[in-house]
């Protein structure tokens, strides 16, 4: 399964496989045509993709610095030239950019409106592109599927703020995270959020996706809030798993990613 789309009255979303478990993403504006890639982990399935669809590429967007995010760039550009949109905080080790991005500065795909989020935790300068018209949020390695990115830069405090600026998406929002990586995460999540309902379900419809070669990325909002760790520090009955009930929830969510970190 190379990609799947998710088609909307506006907008088109197309989920590609890269590299072991990689994804990019392309969106396109229905009214003007205008087709935006997010990052670019192997060059040769995106190439694919576009010429399949007779699509050409207007934006290219990159969340960070990471080489499985950025390193099919070059050899992409060579047959499809299109500026390169990404973190001013991290351009030090970005590829050349056109256009260098802030927290709170947002651009235009046509007539689409993208925001721009400095999500950093799993590193610093990782930005989030968010599309409210289009229902969808390129969160990469900070909001993931299940989880979290792993925090090589970051603190714990800086991963939950940037979690908690996303945390208030409406739940239709596709979360389109960087890997597969959900069954995984599902494992994990279990064991500090045993008797939640949502998430054993959600752990169910992952191993009949999986089982079919079917991507289980994106997810949405909606159901990240209800069964993500991540974004749970809040919940009662996850504190008491965990026994930090009297904790703030940064606390929480430190330890929650310090158990990852040893699963």
């Amino acid at each position: 399964m190379p990609s799947a789309t998710i088609e909307t009255k506006t907008h088109i979303l197309v989920t590609i496989a890269c590299l072991a478990d990689n994804y990019a993403f392309l969106l396109q504006e229905k009214a003007s045509g205008a087709v935006a890639l997010i990052d670019v982990p192997d060059d040769a399935p995106i190439k694919a993709e576009l010429a399949a669809r007779g699509w050409t590429l207007d934006q290219i967007w990159l969340t960070h610095h990471h080489d499985d995010h950025v390193q099919g760039l070059k050899a992409l550009l060579a047959d499809h030239p299109a500026p390169v949109y990404g973190a001013a905080k991290d351009n030090h080790r970005l590829p050349p950019l056109d256009v260098a991005l802030g927290d709170g500065d947002s651009f235009t795909l046509g007539e689409t409106q993208i925001e721009v989020m400095d999500v950093s935790g799993h590193t610093i300068g990782h930005i989030a592109f968010y599309a409210p018209a289009a229902k969808a949020a390129f969160t990469a390695d900070s909001l993931m599927a299940l989880g979290c990115g792993r925090l090589f830069e970051g603190t714990p405090s800086q991963m939950h703020a940037s979690l908690s600026k996303m945390a208030d998406w409406p739940d239709d929002t596709q979360i389109c995270s960087g890997h597969e990586y959900t069954a995984a995460n599902a494992r994990f999540a279990i064991t500090v959020d045993p008797d939640n309902p949502a998430l054993q379900q959600r752990m169910r419809d992952i191993d009949t996706a999986r089982a079919k070669g079917a991507f289980t990325v994106p997810s949405t909002m909606g159901l990240e809030r209800a069964t993500n760790p991540f974004l749970r520090a809040h919940d009662p009955a996850l504190r008491a798993t965990i026994q930090m009930q009297d904790a703030s929830d940064t606390e929480v969510f430190a330890e929650v990613r310090h158990r990852k970190d040893q699963f």
